[in-house]
């Protein structure tokens, strides 16, 4: 048996042409656009299509694309029920189950043809933000807002969670970081997405399965460990202060380092970005100064860089959204790559099934009767 590679760092799992990423480089590209030309370019609809199909829509797919999206953004009434009277629960955990709960209600759950794959992955995509949106309304005693016919889907949700026309700058923020967290190769939620799909289970129990695993402090929750922390500090002195006592404890800051980049991961150059903007807008511009001087401090003692993370914090603080909706917006957004790869997953399927390097007891222990132990 081959050499283990502790958490299957550098491991080639499968072949997939739907994002790639050259972590020495700081290059990450979906089917071939480069993430900077598609956070400057694109909208969300554009990359979803386009991480869906292999190619950018045309001006009429794309409208298509979009009236489609938005007619299937209603919940069934039992899944709106179940989001009513959950208030207390995390976020995560409650769009975990209702996106579960999605698939008893949708007649062609168990279908496996393309067609309704298909159709499937558009009622998950649209059904998923509403069930964020919902959630946020119903556990604060507010009615569901109907997404509105004239808004795209960042301006929609937005709509939806606050009830308010929004701005078109928090637009556009929502639009490019739905965009940078859209797809990251085999992380660890997508490849879970992809081993429960690879046993053929349906759609909605794979994306279940990357829900779950995105929930995790090391994934997708990581953002709100980053503004927990801010939150605690007052000053940018501060913010140095506590990377300079966290790394003399050889603890890990928040926020930073990559599996597998190893410069400055290309999200977080727009991230840092739209904090900046977003935090002069809101009058919070030392929470952004706080950030820099944790980066600036970070990268003078350690060649480590920030990550998706650590910027996204700033941004969607200064957006006003509430801090548990951190990682359910990450979910929004990552739906869209999980589905991309499970629909790859399908269409070339082999169980995945790895192997463990067995380090317990020899075999042939003898058998001790219950009385002689």
């Amino acid at each position: 048996m081959s050499t283990p590679s502790a958490g299957l760092e550098g491991v080639i799992a499968a072949e997939s042409s739907i994002c790639y990423i050259d972590g020495q480089q700081g290059i990450l590209s979906y089917q071939g656009y480069n993430i900077h030309v598609l956070a400057e370019c694109a909208s969300f609809e554009e990359v979803i299509y386009l991480l869906w199909h292999g190619y950018l829509p045309t001006a009429r797919d794309l409208a298509a694309f979009q009236q489609e999206l938005l007619s299937q953004r209603h919940l069934p009434d039992g899944v709106r029920h179940y989001l009513g009277g959950v208030p207390l629960a995390p976020p995560m955990d409650v769009m975990r189950t209702a996106v579960s709960m999605l698939a008893q209600y949708d007649p062609e759950s168990a279908s496996h043809t393309p067609e309704a794959n298909r159709r499937k992955a558009f009622r998950l995509m649209a059904k998923t933000a509403t069930v964020v949106a919902d959630f946020e309304r119903l556990r604060k005693g507010a009615r569901p807002v109907e997404p509105c016919d004239k808004l795209g889907y960042a301006a929609n949700f937005l709509y939806m969670l606050t009830g308010k026309q929004p701005l078109p700058e928090a637009v556009h923020a929502l639009d490019v970081a739905l965009i940078l967290h859209a797809d990251h190769e085999f992380n660890a939620s997508t490849f879970a997405a992809r081993v429960a799909a690879a046993t053929l289970s349906d759609l909605y129990a794979a994306c279940t399965a990357g829900l779950a695993t995105l929930k995790g402090p090391l994934h997708g929750g990581a953002n709100e460990q980053v503004i927990q922390l801010l939150l605690k500090l007052k000053t940018p002195e501060e913010g140095e202060a506590l990377v300079r006592e966290t790394f003399a404890r050889k603890d890990k800051m928040p926020g930073f380092g990559h599996r597998v980049y190893r410069t400055e991961d290309p999200r977080a150059t727009h991230l840092r970005a739209l904090a900046e903007q977003l935090s002069r807008a809101a009058g919070q511009q030392h929470l952004y100064a706080i950030s820099r001087r944790i980066e600036d401090t970070v990268k003078s003692l350690k060649p480590i860089y920030p990550n998706v993370d650590f910027y996204s914090a700033t941004a969607y603080y200064a957006m006003g959204i509430p801090v548990d909706m951190y990682t359910p917006i990450f979910g929004i957004s990552r739906m869209s790559g999980y589905i991309a790869h499970v629909l790859e997953q399908y269409a070339n399927n082999r169980l995945i099934r790895p192997r463990a390097d067995y380090k317990g007891n020899p075999d042939g222990r003898a058998w001790l009767p219950l009385e002689a132990r």
